[in-house]
């Protein structure tokens, strides 16, 4: 079993910081009209885009532990913030793996933190169908024709992991630059229920070329697919850090019987937490997925409790878009589907005709 303890990490207690002083007093501004450029400013600043970025490369290279502790702690203070932050730790994984050039020219920067990395690849998930179809070109780049149904971090983001398929079933990423460009073209911004201030559009890409330079991994669709199906199968620490936060929200309303909810729920998340994370640290990836699901949706059966509770005590000023409860019940609600695949929508549906 893992015995490590996240708590005293220095990039532990730079989420602190950067959530007590930066995330948290801005939540509902960014809910309702977006996230900063200065919020993107301090997030580099502090460090955490490198917690699991290898310490060859200016990264903290942490333990599994402290990465989940800090995806928390953000996600509790703001998670259009910590949604635009969670899609920079794929391409640093993937550069670690990847092709040289691409590795050598953009792991270093967004191990450090200078330059803020997202990605557009869910699409995949629906292959044989091609949303963005990957056409190999003589030179060794990649020509992408399509449309990405869902990019956040539109004009905060200095790069992206563009994820497409070939014909033959090859699946190709690459980096490129996030900005309008021959090839590229966003959509309007989506206005959707929670995490608007995410920004999030969608990409139409007509004949996007990226050199081969900027093409980080090729692979069998299968071999890509085997290793990310049981990822989602996984409870995402967001969905643990929203729960806090809402709990915190009933300690701090110096209501006895507030108290006394939050002291009951908290009990069961720090159950869900430890069983949560020892399938993740104890168990080999993609074995048992059926526990895993029966964790990962009694997390979210956690949270919706936790959420609602923080509206009843609330009442009607709860309601109020200045309200984090309001806020933190929408943010909830978005991440029971954000990342959602039919064995998770299956389980999750089953869990509640039980």
């Amino acid at each position: 079993m893992s015995t490590t303890d996240p708590v005293n990490h220095p990039l532990v207690e730079a989420a602190r910081r950067l959530a007590d002083d930066v995330l948290a007093p801005a939540a509902e501004a960014h809910d309702r009209t977006g996230v900063t450029p200065e919020a993107i400013a301090a997030v580099k600043a502090s460090g955490v885009l490198g917690v699991n970025a290898p310490a060859a490369y200016g990264g903290s290279e942490a333990p599994a532990a402290v990465g989940r502790e800090v995806a928390e702690i953000l996600a509790g203070a703001c998670c259009s913030t910590f949604f635009i932050q969670a899609q920079h730790h794929t391409p640093v994984r993937t550069l670690v793996a990847g092709a040289e050039a691409a590795r050598e020219r953009w792991l270093r920067p967004l191990s450090e933190g200078s330059a803020l990395a997202g990605i557009a690849f869910s699409h995949l998930r629906a292959f044989p169908k091609l949303p963005v179809r990957a056409t190999r070109l003589p030179d060794g780049g990649v020509r992408f024709d399509g449309r990405v149904p869902w990019y956040t971090g539109w004009g905060l983001n200095d790069v992206f992991l563009l994820g497409g398929a070939t014909e033959d079933g090859e699946v190709v990423f690459a980096l490129a630059e996030p900005r309008e460009q021959a090839g590229l073209t966003p959509t309007a911004p989506l206005q959707l229920a929670a995490l608007t201030g995410a920004r999030t559009v969608g990409l139409v890409l007509d004949g996007l070329t990226v050199p081969a330079d900027d093409v980080v991994i090729r692979q069998p669709y299968e071999d890509w697919a085997t290793a990310d199906r049981p990822k989602n199968t996984n409870t995402n620490p967001a969905v643990l850090g929203v729960t806090r936060a809402a709990l915190d929200l009933l300690d701090a309303s110096g209501d006895g019987e507030a108290k006394d909810t939050a002291g009951v729920l908290r009990a069961r998340l720090d159950a869900v937490r430890a069983d949560a994370y020892a399938l993740v640290d104890d168990v080999p990836a993609g074995e048992r997925l059926d526990d895993r699901l029966a964790v990962k949706t009694r997390a979210y059966d956690l949270m919706r409790a936790a959420t609602t509770a923080a509206i009843v005590i609330g009442g009607g000023r709860a309601f109020s878009l200045s309200a984090p409860a309001q806020r933190l019940a929408r943010e909830g609600l978005f991440l029971v589907v954000q990342g959602q695949t039919a064995e998770v929508r299956s389980a999750h549906l089953a869990a509640l005709r039980a």
